[in-house]
């Protein structure tokens, strides 16, 4: 009799235990955020992916009464940000702005997978798609993608591409080109978008594949020519710049993506506050005019949505990424 008392206490103790520790729980759920957010920008300052975070974030800021502190976490095509993130406590004070490269094309080529971009996140919300551009320094020359077909053409292995990292969109944007126009130049990859420009604008390199968001400026100020869009129609913020498509290499087609995620096992009360967070932000004048001045297409998913399109992408560009020999040590 004593021991049964005794069992019965003790079960009655965890059982009251265990529902204190979960209201305790979903309490901390229901005052989510009560601290600063870390949101991780997993390429160099000054690309398009840091351009969305900053835009997003600073309203999200706003929305959910803490800040979105961006922390830039470059390396290996996104790679080193993302598991980072990975391998995070799943609390939703640190999140990952994800792209094409991380979730669709590193899985591909790293020679060491360090994550696995389904299981191993929370996906929160498609932010927005956004086109690439082929830029020039205006003193190369060319104007025209048959133009630039041409002096490339006449001279084989004399000039170089820059891009914001090997394996990322931006480098298999330039070997389609290569591939479809049958042309030789050189790969320079950077540690982001922002140093590559800088070495574009500045001569060191001619050529460079980059994500219009971030090139938008420099096209309007004249210290980059744009030749083309990559995607297969014309955008509206430059009506005047052809697509590369239609500029002589049909079927030419590359874009990528922005969208935020958090490590595998978030609480969905903590998921939907930050998706409703971050689509709320979307929706704002100030966030739709400037993500619409360079070009952005504003999308805004369920998190539900934003899974389905991570397996389509991984299904799609795999093979891409694979025959571009691309390799991420």
């Amino acid at each position: 009799m004593t021991d049964k008392l005794f069992l019965d206490r003790r079960s009655f103790l965890l059982a009251t235990g265990a529902l204190g520790l979960a209201g305790t729980q979903a309490q901390a759920q229901a005052a989510f955020p009560t601290r600063p957010i870390t949101l991780v920008v997993p390429f160099a300052a000054g690309g398009s992916t840091d351009i969305v975070a900053r835009l997003v974030g600073q309203k999200m800021s706003e929305i959910l009464g803490q800040n979105v502190v961006i922390e830039n976490r470059a390396g290996a095509g996104g790679n080193v940000g993302s598991t980072a993130v990975a391998r995070a406590a799943p609390d939703g004070y640190t999140l990952l702005l994800g792209t094409i490269s991380t979730h669709a094309l590193n899985p591909a080529i790293l020679k060491t997978v360090t994550f696995d971009a389904v299981k191993d996140f929370t996906p929160i919300s498609l932010l927005a798609i956004v086109p690439n551009v082929m830029v020039v320094n205006p003193s190369f020359p060319a104007k025209t993608v048959q133009e630039v077909l041409e002096v490339l053409k006449a001279n084989p292995g004399k000039y170089s591409y820059a891009s914001s990292g090997v394996g990322t969109p931006l480098h298999l944007s330039g070997e389609l080109f290569k591939s479809l126009g049958k042309v030789d130049m050189n790969h320079v990859p950077y540690r982001g978008a922002g140093p590559a420009l800088n070495d574009v604008v500045s001569g060191a390199v001619p050529i460079m594949f980059d994500n219009l968001p971030s090139s938008a400026g420099f096209i309007r100020n004249g210290q980059l020519r744009a030749i083309g869009v990559t995607t297969k129609d014309r955008v509206s913020s430059f009506p005047d710049v052809p697509t590369i498509a239609e500029g002589g290499l049909a079927g030419y087609e590359t874009y990528t993506w922005n969208a935020l995620f958090g490590p595998a096992n978030m609480p969905r009360a903590i998921v939907e506050k930050i998706n409703q967070a971050a689509n709320q932000a979307l929706k704002d004048e100030t966030v739709k005019k400037r993500l619409n001045d360079v070009s952005a297409d504003i999308v805004g998913s369920t998190p539900e949505q934003l899974g389905e399109h991570v397996k389509v992408e991984l299904a799609k560009w795999a093979p891409i990424a694979k025959a571009s020999g691309a390799v991420v040590e």
